[in-house]
């Protein structure tokens, strides 16, 4: 174990390690359920994706975690998977086949611009201020996913209000959140995990916790092969380019995947690697000396382009980063060993998803707003006196949860950082590959409203 994951040298011990993976596990757990009841709606067998979404969340989360020894993990990501079907598919009236087939370009072009270098150099780009902004708004956003999973912000009334505390899932939110704020102000070990496990069990008296409807592991097995390579079959990658008339929508819609998906893990890399030391100095030093793929961050930035392509083979919309990570690395865990174990509890689900799917939201949720509270620390490194730095500091920390995209949030912060530095006639500060960038913000932002 030391051999592989250099434990001591990150300040970590097995134990520690495997309890940030079942955490990292409990809190991103949902997607196993959910995402094949979001991509079913577009025609594809709920069993098929539920094996996919586990097979993709496995390979990508173990790459991550043997290749590049950080504690992500990796399945296919919320926002980009409700793309997938409404509006690929229910608007633009692509068959999920294409956009499967699009998703797995989205996948080769990511590899391409990692291979290349290009997103390691977008990183290398971002001003400080925006770094510290983006750690401290992916806290927000964690701690809004939370809150919005237990339906803590009610919008029935047209604006965002607190809805009324009388429904079991907020007491036992509330329970929970309690238990897990005690429990680390005590600094009890594994306190996350430990706040999950009880608040389930809690959970069950008040009709919250209950075992969820999946179908079984052999169902599943029979449906796979509807989706496995499917984008190499009739209808699939080469129908994307029978109708002239229709490539300029396929390239923007590959271009509107593939702009997401690279910023959400840039931006889940800078707020939770940056500030815990997971990407160290010498990492950053082994980075910019251009010489392969040495660096951590390198490994990962490639880990995470290569699982979309996977995941589309078997059958599943853009497979990211996932910001619940958060959670698990908030419980400790700083190796790939946290990504290990979180990838096994994946595999086990595959035929326990019953139970897994019993954890309720009310359990994870607190978890995943004291993570939030703890990434926050970020701002305190910002001049907030200073106007040139807080106002795009502002924006990409708070546009994260208004606009629920880690990418949007980042994409805010570029353009007012542009929009300052050109009014106080300092347009040469900008790098030029933040010049492109934001470009490219606007670009899809037009392109989106067009379609």
């Amino acid at each position: 174990m030391e051999k592989l994951f250099h434990l001591k040298e990150n300040g970590t011990s097995v134990s520690t390690e495997i309890m940030a993976g079942l955490t990292t596990f409990f809190a991103m757990s949902y997607i196993i359920i959910v995402n094949p009841g979001i991509l079913s709606q577009s025609g594809m067998e709920w069993g098929a994706v539920f094996l996919a979404t586990i097979i993709s969340a496995i390979v990508g989360t173990l790459v991550m975690g043997l290749v590049a020894n950080v504690p992500y993990a990796q399945a296919p990501g919320m926002g980009l998977n409700a793309f997938f079907v409404y509006t690929v598919c229910f608007t633009l009236k692509f068959t999920w086949q294409q956009a499967l087939s699009m998703v797995f370009i989205c996948g080769i072009l990511n590899i391409l611009i990692t291979v290349t270098k290009v997103r390691k150099y977008i990183i290398k780009a971002i001003p400080l201020s925006l770094q510290h902004a983006i750690g401290g708004g992916i806290g927000i956003f964690v701690a809004y996913i939370g809150f919005l999973n237990v339906g803590m912000v009610d919008f029935s009334a047209g604006v965002p209000a607190l809805p009324t505390l009388n429904q079991p899932t907020f007491w036992v939110f509330l329970i929970g959140l309690a238990l897990v704020v005690i429990l680390l102000i005590l600094k009890v070990k594994g306190a996350i995990l430990i706040a999950i496990a009880a608040t389930t069990i809690i959970g069950i008296p008040f009709g919250v916790t209950t075992l969820g409807d999946t179908i079984s592991f052999t169902e599943s097995c029979a449906q796979l092969p509807t989706t496995f390579l499917a984008i190499f079959k009739e209808g699939g990658i080469t129908s994307l380019f029978t109708d002239v008339t229709k490539l300029p929508l396929v390239l923007i819609t590959i271009f509107s995947f593939s702009i997401s998906d690279t910023f959400d893990t840039i931006g889940t890399f800078i707020g939770t690697g940056r500030r815990t030391g997971i990407f160290s100095e010498e990492d950053e030093k082994a980075m910019e000396s251009g010489a392969g793929f040495k660096s951590k961050m390198d490994k990962a930035l490639f880990a995470d382009a290569t699982a979309t392509s996977i995941g589309a083979l078997f059958g599943t919309s853009n497979t990211t980063t996932f910001v619940e990570s958060a959670a698990g690395i908030g419980a400790g865990g700083r190796t790939g060993l946290t990504s290990v174990v979180t990838a096994i509890c994946f595999a086990i689900s595959a035929f326990f998803a019953t139970f897994v799917s019993a954890v309720p939201s009310a359990a994870t949720a607190p978890a995943l707003v004291v993570v939030g509270i703890m990434m926050m620390s970020s701002f305190k490194d910002i001049d907030w006196s200073d106007l040139d730095e807080a106002v795009p500091a502002f924006f990409a920390g708070i546009f994260m949860a208004l606009c629920y995209s880690i990418s949007y949030g980042i994409a805010a912060g570029f353009i007012f950082y542009t929009i300052v530095k050109v009014c106080k006639g300092k347009a040469k500060e900008i790098n030029p590959i933040l010049w492109i960038c934001t470009a490219l913000f606007i670009l899809n932002f037009v392109l989106l409203a067009l379609i």
